[in-house]
This record gives C-alpha cells, sequence and structure tokens, in this order.
C-alpha cells in the first residue's frame, strides 16, 4: 500500500525485465504478485509526472498480468473498453518507459490506439464499446479462417448502456467462443447508478438470501420439510437474484464471482477458459485504486490527478480565480432551479465533470443521471417535456454525438423545450480527438427547430443559458472546457434577443465574425490587423442584419470558431452570402478537417492556424490574394 505518489523513479527490478508480454511469460508464477505491486508503483509514479487517470488502472493490475500471461497478443485479442484502465496494460506491452509522454504532444495517447501499437487492437475513447469491436473481431477470425482468442474487458458502469447488452445478445446468438470480462468494482467515474450496477452490490448482501444460505438452514436443519422449503426458496432466489442468470439467459455461460486481485486464480480460471466452448462470462470483484490509500478511500475524487509540480520555496500570490464553463452552468441551474419547481436537469455520468454536483444535493428529487446511456437520456428529456417539465441535458459535446437520432427524431422534430448544456465543445487537449467536441456545430445547425448559441465568456454563458431556458423549442448553448476570460458575472439573469451578434470592436477593411471561444482571441488579432470584431452570438438564427452590414462596410469577411471548418458556423455564413448575392471574399477559419492529436490546447490551436498570430498572418494572405489594400498599421 502506497500513501503517497512517488516522485523519483521507483526501484522496479522484475517489471525492467519486461519488453513486452513475451517476457512476461519468463517470470516466475510465484513473483507475479510482485510484479503487481511494482506495475502499482510505476503507474502511479509515471502519471504523477503527466498527469492522467489512474484510479481505474491500479484496479486491473492482476487482471492486465493474468491476461498477457495466459492469453498469446497481440495475436489474441484484448479489447479494453473506455481506455482509462489501460495504462497497466501500456506498461506491459513495450511503452514502459514512454509512459512519462503520456498526453503530451508527440507522446503516448491517453487512450488505446490503433497507431500506437499493435497490442491496441481497438481504438477507445467512449464507454460500453468493446463487446461489439470484440464480436466483430471474433467473427472476422472465424471468416478468415484464424484460430485466435477475443476478449472483452467492460466495467460494471460502462455495462449499464444499452449498447453493451445489443451486443451481448448477438455474441449468445452466435454461440461461438468468445470471452467477455465484467470488472465489478461498484465504481466508475461518477457514481453508479441505476438498477443494473446497484444489482450486482446488492444481490449477495439480501439478509433473506444470507439467512437462508447460512443461518437460518442450521435453526431449519431439525424441521426437514421447513430445511427442504428453505433449499427450494435458495435455489429460486439463486436463479432470480443471481448475476448469472440474466446473461446465462442470453447464452453465455457465466463464471464469477472471482477476486480481481489474486493473480494465481486470475491464471487459473483464464487458462481453463480457453479450453471451454461457446460465450463465456467471467465475473471479477476489484477495488478500484488498489495499492494507493487516497485513491482506495476517495475512489471518485481520486480516479484520476493532474501533474505534480514541484514546490517552490516561497508560494506565489494568486488572484482569485474565475470559475470554470462548467461551474458557471453549474450555478446556474442552482439559481434556475430556486425559481423554477418544474426545471429537471439530466446527465448521462457526467454530474461531477459536468459541474453539477451541488445542485444534485440541494435538489435530489429535480437530478436524473442515467449512467453512461446518452440515447436515453435526450429521449427521456423528450418525455419529460411533453408533460410540462422544463428538462435541461447536460452532456459533453463529443458524448451528445452518441444520441443524434434522438436529439433529431424524439427532439427536434417535436419541436419539444430541451436545453441542451454542451460542455468541452471545441479541443480538450489532453484527452485527444475521441474527446474533443469538433463537430456539434456541423450537426446541429443542420437540424430544424434547433437554436444554438455559443457564448465567448462566463457571463454570456450564465445568459444564454437562461435565455435558452426561456425560449419554446429545443436550444443548445456550447461552452468549452476550462475557464473563460474572467469576466464579472451578472446575477440578474436577462433574456438575450434570440439571433443577434454583438460589434466588440470596430475597424477597417476586414470584419471577423467570430463564435464563441475565439472572440477574444480575435479580438487580439484585430489589433494586428485593424479588423472589426463581431462577436455572433448564434450560429442558429444567425444574425443576416449584422452579416449584411459588415459585408456592405468591410472588403474581407473573415469567419473563426472552434469547430470543424466543413459544414460549421463559417460555412453558415457563406450560405447567406450567396443566396443574397453578396459578392464579397471570406476566409473560414476553424478546426482542419482531420483529427487533431492530443497536446496542450494553445499548442493544438496554433497548429490549427486559430492562434493570433497565425490569424492574422492568414488574413494578410487573403489580402494580398485579393489585392485589397488593407488598412491595417
Amino acid at each position: 500500500m502506497l500513501d503517497e505518489i512517488p516522485l523519483s523513479r521507483p526501484d522496479t527490478p522484475l517489471l525492467d525485465q519486461i519488453e513486452s508480454p513475451a517476457d512476461l511469460k519468463n517470470i516466475e508464477p510465484a513473483q507475479l504478485q510482485e510484479l503487481a505491486r511494482e506495475v502499482r508503483k510505476f503507474l502511479l509514479y509515471s502519471v504523477g509526472q503527466t498527469g492522467g487517470h489512474f484510479g481505474a488502472g491500479l484496479g486491473v493490475v492482476e487482471l492486465t498480468i493474468a491476461l498477457h500471461y495466459v492469453f498469446n497478443t497481440p495475436h489474441d485479442r484484448l479489447v479494453w473498453d473506455v481506455g482509462h484502465q489501460t495504462y497497466p496494460h501500456k506498461i506491459l506491452t513495450g511503452r514502459r518507459e514512454q509512459m512519462l509522454t503520456m498526453r503530451q504532444a508527440g507522446g503516448l495517447a491517453a487512450f488505446p490506439s490503433r497507431e500506437e501499437s499493435e497490442y491496441d487492437c481497438f481504438g477507445v475513447g467512449h464507454s460500453s464499446t468493446s463487446i461489439s469491436a470484440a464480436l466483430g473481431m471474433m467473427i472476422a477470425a472465424r471468416e478468415q479462417g484464424i484460430d485466435r482468442h477475443t476478449v472483452a474487458i467492460i466495467g460494471d458502469g460502462a455495462m449499464t448502456a444499452g449498447m453493451a447488452f445489443e451486443a451481448l445478445n448477438h455474441a449468445g446468438d452466435l454461440d461461438e467462443n468468445f470471452l467477455v470480462i465484467l470488472n465489478d468494482n461498484n465504481m466508475s467515474i461518477s457514481k453508479n447508478v441505476g438498477g443494473l450496477s446497484s444489482y450486482f452490490a446488492r444481490m449477495w448482501a439480501s439478509r433473506p438470501y444470507n439467512f437462508i444460505r447460512t443461518g437460518g438452514k442450521k435453526v431449519l436443519s431439525k424441521i426437514p420439510p421447513a430445511l427442504k422449503a428453505a433449499h427450494r426458496a435458495e435455489e429460486y432466489m439463486k436463479g432470480m437474484v443471481s448475476p448469472g442468470t440474466l446473461f446465462e439467459e442470453i447464452g453465455f455461460n457465466y463464471i464469477g464471482l472471482v477476486d480481481g486481485h489474486d493473480t494465481a486464480e486470475l491464471i487459473n480460471i483464464l487458462t481453463n477458459i480457453k479450453q471451454l466452448r461457446g460465450p463465456q462470462l467471467l465475473h471479477i470483484v476489484t477495488q478500484k485504486g488498489k495499492g494507493y490509500s487516497a485513491s482506495e478511500s476517495d475512489p471518485f475524487g481520486m480516479h484520476a490527478m493532474n501533474k505534480i509540480e514541484p514546490q517552490k520555496s516561497k508560494p506565489a500570490l494568486r488572484k482569485a480565480e474565475s470559475p470554470t464553463y462548467s461551474a458557471v452552468f453549474g450555478q446556474w441551474l442552482c439559481d434556475m432551479a430556486a425559481q423554477d419547481p418544474l426545471l429537471t436537469a439530466i446527465t448521462p455520468a457526467m454530474s461531477a465533470g459536468s459541474g453539477m454536483d451541488k445542485f444534485a444535493e440541494e435538489f435530489p428529487k429535480q437530478f436524473h443521471d442515467v449512467a453512461i446511456a446518452e440515447q436515453h437520456a435526450v429521449t427521456l428529456a423528450a418525455g419529460m417535456a411533453c408533460d410540462g417539465l422544463k428538462p435541461v441535458v447536460a452532456i459533453y459535446s463529443t458524448f451528445l454525438q452518441r444520441a443524434y437520432d434522438q436529439l433529431i427524431h424524439d427532439v427536434a422534430l417535436q419541436n419539444l423545450d430541451v436545453l441542451f448544456a454542451i460542455d468541452r465543445a471545441g479541443l480538450v487537449g489532453e484527452d485527444g480527438p475521441t474527446h474533443a467536441g469538433s463537430f456539434d456545430l456541423s450537426f446541429l445547425r443542420c437540424i430544424p427547430n434547433m437554436v444554438i448559441m455559443t457564448p465567448s465568456n462566463e457571463n454570456e454563458t450564465r445568459q444564454m443559458l437562461y435565455t435558452g431556458y426561456r425560449h419554446r423549442g429545443p436550444v443548445a448553448v456550447r461552452y468549452p472546457r476550462g475557464k473563460g476570460p474572467g469576466v464579472a458575472i451578472q446575477q440578474h439573469m436577462e433574456l438575450l434577443p434570440i439571433g443577434k451578434g454583438v460589434v466588440r470592436r470596430k475597424g477597417h477593411t476586414v470584419a471577423i465574425l467570430a463564435f464563441g471561444s475565439l472572440v477574444n482571441t480575435a479580438l487580439e488579432t484585430a489589433e494586428l490587423v485593424d479588423a472589426t470584431v463581431v462577436d455572433m452570438r448564434f450560429v442558429k438564427p444567425l444574425d443576416e442584419a449584422l452579416i449584411g452590414e459588415m459585408a456592405t462596410r468591410h472588403q474581407l469577411l473573415v469567419t473563426l470558431e472552434e469547430n470543424t471548418v466543413k459544414g460549421g458556423a463559417g460555412a453558415a455564413v457563406n450560405e447567406f452570402l450567396l443566396r443574397e448575392d453578396y459578392r464579397i471574399p471570406v476566409l473560414n477559419l476553424g478546426l482542419p478537417d482531420e483529427f487533431l492529436s492530443h497536446g496542450k490546447v494553445p499548442d493544438m490551436l496554433a497548429k490549427a492556424g486559430l492562434d493570433r498570430d497565425s490569424i492574422a498572418t492568414s488574413i494578410r494572405a487573403k489580402l494580398q490574394k485579393c489585392k485589397i489594400q488593407s488598412q491595417a498599421v
């Protein structure tokens, strides 16, 4: 057990012998438990240097060792769910020393990546995909006559998603050799909710079952008829309460519960499972944060950490920190709920990340965490809106993509009053392309009835949330990860005019039409090229009158957005200009048509040409190309 994160590289003699899983098989079985301790120490050390998730990884160290010890990877396929738990897997598959580059530009990704290693057979960012992907690999091997084992490793939190059960149902019907490992730690990033997650924790702890199984039998042993009835009751409860029943009815052979921290037992069971025919489900129990006392005692708060910085001799004086956009949303949610008892808030397992913990405590009856079920979250909101409630769906941009059908058919088509508070819009930095909110403006603006707002600071976020909440019909307010520019937040909430932008700076020749997070960058750029800057505020409906005015008074329009330039806000401006036959050069600047690798957000924006100097350079080049005489200083 470790009480502190190692600040210097720990001594790991066994781990140092392993450059690939083939080397792992040379370790004596009696030494594997010691190897697990070394992996934990190195994992904590490396995450302390880079920041990142570690709680889930600490919980699957023994399982990771056992899987690579028993199976012939990478020929045999290991498909991990979510990705936070794969740090031990990376350590054991030739990337140990590269762990110190985790989440840095040019370094290891925070999640499995097919481009990074042949041992990462499926790229993972979101949850609940492992069983489907592994099943596809199993079918591919069967069709090509390849003899290999395929294993999906999924947590109890990820098992709450409908996609996981769709895949289980298909796998059970195929009746092929296929292994699913359910890692049950009764935890996830946010606390698991719903019948299924509590099902695993309740079933063996029920008083009636334990009374019949143990003490009750002793009492009834002197009364044969009663004892026989108790046996029947136990069999009934096993059939109705045991998790095995659920999976066996689908078509899996259920094996569990198994201690997920007993390496020898895991190796023995996995070796036996390799000889079994048909779909198998191994149910193991682990402890999230195993081996690190702070994480064991607080698995929710200590599932990840920032890079540990060396302490300075004299702590620098700090200014009062401005709130994150998530915190601004969370406070607005509480303030709005205090005014309107019809408000109800929904999140698909991202309560803490979305800033909703305070709301959940103060308004528990108006709070609904639906677990990892984005599709259900959106249609649930639609149902609530149908019968008089005012639902607010707090969801990350990247996760809203999973509920696109429900957004269109269940909410927008019926023009229901649902407010989508879209967090993590734009680039998210070290988490990389799987978590970037690069596409929401593009996929939202083509949906009829949608209103789309892009606040540029904390106060605009609060006022737009209020405006969207009061608007009749579906509304999306999208804001970035982290903190804004630090403007004062007006506590009084007021309605903003729908579809109206604001001129933030007057200049000459060039007008920059900026959307959301890049408004402040546009203002900085304008000082270099003497441009007019418009905070467009709305992507849909556009302020067409203001765009027309800018087109009339300037010689070049520049659109600026932290969204893919394909089909985004700039494309909406182009459509208007073409429709109204404005003949003016336009420069659309946004995220490129590619998945941007992980790194620091400012560096990623610069690489995409969206920092101040790059934007100014692009504007000057466009002016030169169009032979426009700029009045820029």
